[in-house]
């Protein structure tokens, strides 16, 4: 056991970009707590201190006595295979959305990943299963015991289902000390989730910054410029592309597809159709049963996702809506759309175009004027999508799988619907607490949105000290 210190926090990762979420709180009698255990993804993964090292970030693990869920994105938990196979056996705590979730995610990210030994997969998952212990919102659960003692309480962070922000009560000889983890906060008025709301009290803040130099679309706008791009989509005669996580952007998709069918049935298209015979294809396996995961936890949805239900609508489930399940079916739809520039919306993984069926649309489709794509979700640096992102509209082009494709289709972005909360709502978390910050440690987001959210909270919460966190952070100033 290492002598007594002060409490500390030690960043794993996200703290050069906006993947690799991995926070140590150190408790200062030699034990740790781990906050999230995420994959890096896009540039992050290759570069400086990436692969091996990056995967293999503590060794021992003896000292790590809890791990501490936010939420099931891969780029929050991709690394719990790890961090299992370095020997930790300490408790996998998080949301009850999230614990029902959490296998899905771990099982496909082995099989894409690591192996696709079924036998191998399913012990990793049954470990899994073994450790995980669901909290729900608003309790406080002691996790450490002792002179110096833990305590943590989930609260919604309205990012995907199951999400929450974790405030913990850390309490040692000398002192108490409130810290809040984040995790990633949703925009208010998010599709199906209740908007977050903000603790009484903190005395530091480790906080993301993804979206914090910039503003989002309200909903009403976002929702007419979804509706205004799929119109457009289709009067150029062809389909419209949209690359989304399987978890969060597809449901919030979906939910909102309905709402624009359910509204204007009979509102023409450009190819003699209405709204009302519009098709949507749902073409991943993984998003698929996310998507089943979201229906059977409709008891977690906010109160007007249970008012649709109530009044016999189906969001996530409506007749308009066409799943693809099995490889060959896909590989006929690509090849069938391609051809044929139907008219039609596809959704299909990886948000970020670095895998999954996406890109064989893509390849397929982009050289292809006819066809549209729309990103709905955050594209980090080095990935195809922010590649497509950044040079499709002045008819550039894009590497996927070591060939060359030209971007000839039209590229759309709708911000709106990112799952992360804008620089408003950031700064307003933070003001809105009873009892604010002395300190706010800025992670999860690339330097310029650090920056900038730096600037504008140190504006607005005059008596905090605001930080870019480094590789350890003090708790206190």
């Amino acid at each position: 056991m290492m002598g007594r210190h002060q409490p500390e926090i030690l960043h794993h990762g996200a703290v050069d970009g906006v993947t690799g979420s991995c926070h140590e709180l150190r408790l200062g009698d030699g034990r740790s707590v781990l906050v999230d255990c995420g994959l890096f993804q896009g540039a992050e993964r290759s570069g400086s201190g990436a692969g091996v090292e990056r995967l293999q970030f503590i060794q021992p693990v003896d000292h790590i006595q809890a791990l501490i869920v936010t939420h099931v994105h891969i780029d929050h938990v991709g690394r719990i295979p790890y961090l299992l196979a370095a020997g930790f056996r300490g408790p996998i705590v998080c949301s009850e959305a999230s614990a029902e979730l959490l296998p899905m995610v771990i099982a496909d990210a082995l099989k894409v990943g690591v192996t696709r030994d079924a036998r191998l997969i399913q012990g990793v998952i049954h470990l899994l299963r073994e450790r995980t212990v669901a909290i729900p919102y608003g309790q406080w659960h002691r996790v450490l015991e002792g002179e110096t003692g833990l305590s943590i309480r989930l609260q919604p962070a309205g990012h995907i289902l199951g999400s929450a922000y974790v405030e913990c009560d850390l309490r040692t000889p000398d002192d108490r000390f409130r810290i809040l983890f984040s995790g990633d906060l949703g925009a208010p008025w998010t599709p199906l989730l209740p908007s977050p709301k903000s603790p009484y009290r903190a005395d530091c803040v480790v906080l993301e910054s993804t979206y914090g130099d910039r503003l989002h679309e309200s909903r009403r706008d976002r929702h007419e410029r979804l509706r205004a791009i799929v119109e457009h989509a289709f009067e150029n005669g062809g389909t419209l592309l949209i690359p989304a996580f399987s978890i969060g952007r597809t449901q919030e998709l979906l939910y909102e597809l309905e709402a624009i069918i359910h509204a204007n049935p009979r509102r023409p298209l450009a190819d003699g159709r209405v709204w009302g015979e519009v098709e949507v294809i749902l073409d991943s396996p993984l998003a698929a049963d996310f998507t089943a995961g979201y229906r059977r936890l409709r008891d977690h949805w906010d109160r007007e996702a249970k008012r649709r239900l109530r009044a016999g609508r189906h969001p996530l489930d409506f007749e308009q809506l066409l799943t693809i399940e099995d490889h060959d079916t896909h590989l006929r739809t690509v090849e069938y759309l391609a051809r044929t520039g139907r008219a039609a919306i596809l959704i299909a993984a990886s948000g970020m175009c670095a895998g999954g069926r996406i890109l064989n649309y893509l390849k397929a489709m982009l050289g292809d004027p006819r066809h549209d794509v729309l990103f709905v979700g955050y594209q980090a640096a080095g990935t195809p999508g922010r590649i497509i992102q950044r040079y499709g509209p002045g008819g550039g082009y894009v590497d996927l799988d070591g060939r060359r494709y030209d971007i000839r289709c039209g590229v759309h972005t709708l911000s709106g619907y990112s799952a992360h909360a804008d620089q408003k709502d950031l700064v307003n978390f933070i003001r809105r607490m009873r009892i604010g910050p002395r300190r706010i440690l800025l992670v999860h987001g690339e330097e310029h949105a650090k920056i900038a959210l730096r600037d504008a909270l140190t504006e607005a919460v005059p008596g905090a000290e605001v930080m870019l966190a480094g590789s350890v952070s003090r708790i206190t100033p």
